[in-house]
């Protein structure tokens, strides 16, 4: 007696994964939301991700589209991310938005320094002097005491944004 379609003894048998309905579903929905991300992309941004001919060109056309038809065209750049490997789209996104993040990190850090040295003066103009030894100390000294001036006189903050700006170009542009 043949033995069709059947594996021999020795031969290791395939595990089969089933995936239910709701799982799946879940995976198309993450699928449009990641299009939906690169849809919410300005153009600069959008040439930055890895993307096929025919996913720029439905992207572009969700960017112009309103209402039910932009609905409908995210449903179709979803159904086209199923046949695209994702992860390199996904990481191109995540390393975006990481930059964006880091770039407002750094200047809430400067914001900080700022304060520091309008509170301490001459004791974080040092440390400042201390890591930027070309920075101009009596500029800083005369910005901190017009910053400090301003404050106490209820004036325009104009030495207080000042102060922000040179310690951006000190620190930001290394």
């Amino acid at each position: 007696m043949s033995r069709k379609n059947q594996k021999a003894p020795w031969e290791p048998e395939e595990e089969i994964i089933w995936v239910s309905k709701s799982e799946m579903k879940r995976d198309m929905e993450a699928l449009q939301k990641l299009g939906e991300q690169l849809v919410d992309l300005k153009p600069n941004a959008l040439a930055k991700i890895p993307l096929d001919e025919e996913m720029l060109e439905a992207i572009k056309d969700a960017q112009r589209f309103s209402k039910e038809a932009r609905r409908r065209q995210l449903q179709r750049i979803g159904k086209l991310m199923r046949q695209v490997d994702v992860e390199p789209i996904q990481a191109a996104l995540d390393k975006l938005n990481n930059k964006h993040n880091q770039a407002t990190a750094e200047l809430k850090k400067l914001e900080q320094k700022r304060e520091k040295l309008i509170e301490n003066g001459d004791s974080m103009i040092n440390a400042i002097m201390v890591d930027h030894p070309d920075a101009d100390r009596q500029r800083l000294r005369q910005l901190v005491r017009q910053a400090n001036k301003e404050k106490a006189q209820n004036k325009p903050a104009k030495a207080y944004r000042e102060i922000f700006q040179y310690l951006k170009e000190l620190y930001l542009e290394d």
